[in-house]
């Protein structure tokens, strides 16, 4: 019901995305599923058809709906997305979502074998590819000290064993990655600063007024 309000109240806007969780956190609090996999398939499966309008009965292992359904749906319906880094996430988020968000431990490289897992997982199914959204998150640093900041969250996020990830330079060369990655397969790049970057907002102005426009 709060999705659904949320895409009523900002219709256009909303960008819902869904995961398996960490699944060291799920079991701090005791909610680890035995089989994370089941439990994101059934609950997208669930979670799309009642954005979508549908009146669900379903009996599964993890979720059931007794001829549930939302009173306000989202006008038009409502795109959901997958969170995912691993083969098999990757396969299922093309099965069962709308788009597929991947975080910034891809490259480049790894979008390209991410999409072709994607596509796997769609054509499995029997779905269009090519209506599958890719997100995918990219350090960014600019300004004094760029390349340094960089490295310093590359190394705290434990990240220094793949190449190419991230980009520390001026708003020419942070667009040139974003197209590289446009070119991978993205449809989406979102632009992270690095923790301690000095001035957040400063960074949302650069990336909105100087790398944006000249991303083709």
């Amino acid at each position: 019901m709060e999705a659904a309000t949320l895409h009523r109240m900002f219709p256009g806007r909303v960008s819902l995305g869904i995961g398996h969780g960490v699944q060291d956190w799920m079991g701090q609090v005791g909610a680890r599923p035995a089989s994370p996999l089941t439990l994101l398939r059934e609950y997208t499966l669930a979670l799309r058809g009642l954005l979508n309008g549908e009146r669900i009965t379903t009996q599964g292992r993890y979720v059931t709906l007794d001829d549930v359904a939302l009173d306000w749906p989202p006008q038009g319906g409502a795109e959901v997305l997958v969170g995912g880094i691993g083969p098999r996430t990757l396969r299922l988020s093309g099965e069962v979502a709308d788009g597929t968000v991947l975080n910034e431990s891809f490259s480049p490289e790894g979008v390209r074998a991410a999409r072709e897992l994607v596509r796997e997982g769609r054509a499995a199914a029997g779905r269009d590819a090519a209506a599958h959204k890719l997100v995918v998150y990219l350090f960014a640093a600019t300004g004094e000290d760029a390349a340094a900041r960089l490295q310093r969250e590359l190394v705290t996020t434990g990240l220094t064993d793949v190449p190419g990830l991230g980009v520390a330079g001026d708003a020419a060369e942070v667009a040139e990655r974003v197209q590289r990655y446009a070119e991978a397969g993205a449809d989406t790049v979102v632009l992270l600063p690095t923790a301690d970057e000095p001035d957040p907002e400063g960074f949302i102005r650069f990336v909105g007024d100087d790398v944006r426009p000249l991303v083709k």
